[in-house]
């Protein structure tokens, strides 16, 4: 049985999508401007927010994947709240 989700879980779902769609328009950009320091900094500081925004999302709703999974785990909660494609 699927748990209603609060409204907070949908903010940070958005939050990660667009930290993803920077990390992923930097990446393509340092692959013709591999040199530009600038955008370097960027990509490490995006990095970081998004491994903050994933662990703080998981901690509270479940794995972003199933291979998220916590080895601790006592029952599979990847089905617990909708994927992340279905919001």
């Amino acid at each position: 049985m699927r748990k209603e989700l609060p409204e907070h879980y949908y903010s940070m779902l958005k939050d990660l999508q667009a930290v993803d769609f920077v990390i992923i328009e930097l990446t393509l950009y340092l692959d013709t401007h591999p040199c530009d320091a600038q955008a370097i900094e960027q990509i490490r500081q995006f990095s970081h927010n998004r491994m903050e925004l994933a662990r703080r999302f998981e901690a509270e709703f479940g794995p972003l994947n199933p291979f998220g999974q916590q080895a601790g785990c006592t029952n599979w909660q990847w089905i617990d709240t909708p994927w992340p494609w279905q919001v």
